[in-house]
């Protein structure tokens, strides 16, 4: 019941002129008088309503209001509503004994007194909006206790996603400072030791072999920081939402085909292979910049923690999708990390002295996402791990 709906009465009686008499003494605005002519129409409104009072004559033809007490009294719904009876008969038959009996909060004998009628009828419609109000507010301190639970619970998932984010700040900051250093160490002693040469004179150390392996050296370690530097702002586009897609068409065979053979000198590095698996030409509407740099990520990584051993690229079609998989066969991936790898700045268990800011599954799975498709990995069937890059296949016609 709402704080402004009117309260209601029930008044049972077989005689249309005593509800009406009834009803004339008791409705006002904030109250509503329902009559009912017998014990069975009174149960279905008690059904229907619910009442602050039930005012029962207690003889009726059929089922009287002691039969009609009874049955309230046996009603969750109905036991608690006071009932008052009202009777024409003599003090010497003893109803009101009966009624108390019955369950009854008081007893009146007709002819009624009009003022003691409207006054006893006040207080008991007092007591229920008491009551009401009473449940209002236990209710109201309930809900307000469950928001209160509620709002600790987001203060303190909040607060430790700040103490997280303080952390891997701090964890960035340091990781940043050191993978720069080393570069930057590189350049500075490459840098002490030409100027050294130039203050001896020695004008064949910068022959044409030796400035060629200078320029290489540079170019390897500013290559380095540039990774770095464009890792950083990805992650910063990827968390403000203004990362740019710019699909156009692309085939992917021959864009694995160039990636391969760029990444020959580092697999020859590596002490491993790499072998791209034949497929018909696949063609697509992707960013080819952004595929080649997930690309390049797998199959760097592959090389990375591949111990050596050969990798494999392969391309499936999967109805209006493509896979490509990069298999390596390493020492893999522990099953409690396979979901922590593509957290910014993780690198996995027993891999801290790996170089990188530990960023480029992140990139990877969030450039896959923002193509519409998945980046996932899973263990190799006998040894290392499966990534596998899901696009699905578009060609803007």
């Amino acid at each position: 019941m709402r704080a402004h709906d009117p309260t209601k009465v029930l008044i049972v009686d077989d005689l249309a002129e005593n509800l009406q008499a009834l009803d004339a003494l008791l409705r006002d605005e904030h109250r509503m008088v329902i009559h009912a002519r017998s014990g069975d129409e009174a149960l279905a409104l008690l059904l229907e309503h619910e009442f602050a009072l039930a005012i029962l004559d207690v003889q009726m033809p059929g089922m009287n209001g002691f039969e009609l007490a009874e049955l309230m009294r046996g009603t969750d719904r109905t036991r608690n509503i006071p009932i008052v009876f009202v009777s024409a008969a003599g003090r010497e038959l003893n109803y009101a004994f009966k009624g108390y009996e019955s369950g009854a909060v008081d007893f009146m004998y007709k002819p009624l007194d009009p003022d003691a009628v409207r006054s006893k009828v006040n207080v008991f419609v007092a007591l229920y909006q008491q009551r009401n109000e009473t449940r209002r507010q236990v209710a109201a301190l309930e809900e307000s206790r469950r928001e209160q639970e509620t709002l600790l619970a987001e203060l303190s998932a909040t607060q430790l996603e700040l103490e997280r984010s303080l952390r891997m700040r701090d964890d960035f900051m340091s990781l940043v400072a050191h993978e720069l250093r080393t570069p930057l160490n590189t350049l500075f002693l490459e840098t002490q030791m030409r100027t050294l040469q130039l203050k001896r004179g020695n004008l064949a150390a910068f022959g044409p072999e030796q400035m060629h392996k200078m320029i290489a050296r540079d170019e390897r370690q500013i290559q380095a920081m540039i990774r770095l530097i464009d890792d950083m702002l990805d992650v910063s586009r990827i968390r403000s939402g203004t990362l740019s897609i710019r699909p156009a068409p692309v085939e992917l065979m021959g864009l694995l085909e160039r990636i391969v053979s760029d990444l020959s000198l580092q697999v020859a590095g590596s002490g491993s292979s790499l072998t791209l698996v034949p497929h018909d030409p696949v063609h697509g509407q992707w960013d080819e910049f952004r595929i080649e740099q997930v690309i390049v990520n797998l199959l760097t990584n592959a090389l990375r923690y591949g111990c050596g051993m050969p990798v494999e690229v392969s391309v499936h079609l999967e109805g209006d999708e493509v896979r490509v998989d990069v298999s390596d066969q390493g020492k893999g991936i522990a099953e409690t990390e396979l979901h922590r790898i593509f957290e910014p700045f993780e690198r996995g268990v027993g891999n801290r002295d790996v170089k990188g800011l530990g960023l480029g599954l992140y990139i990877s799975r969030q450039l896959a996402e923002s193509h519409g498709g998945r980046l996932s990995v899973i263990p190799g069937p006998e040894c290392g791990s499966v990534f596998s890059l899901i696009l699905p296949i578009t060609t803007g016609d």
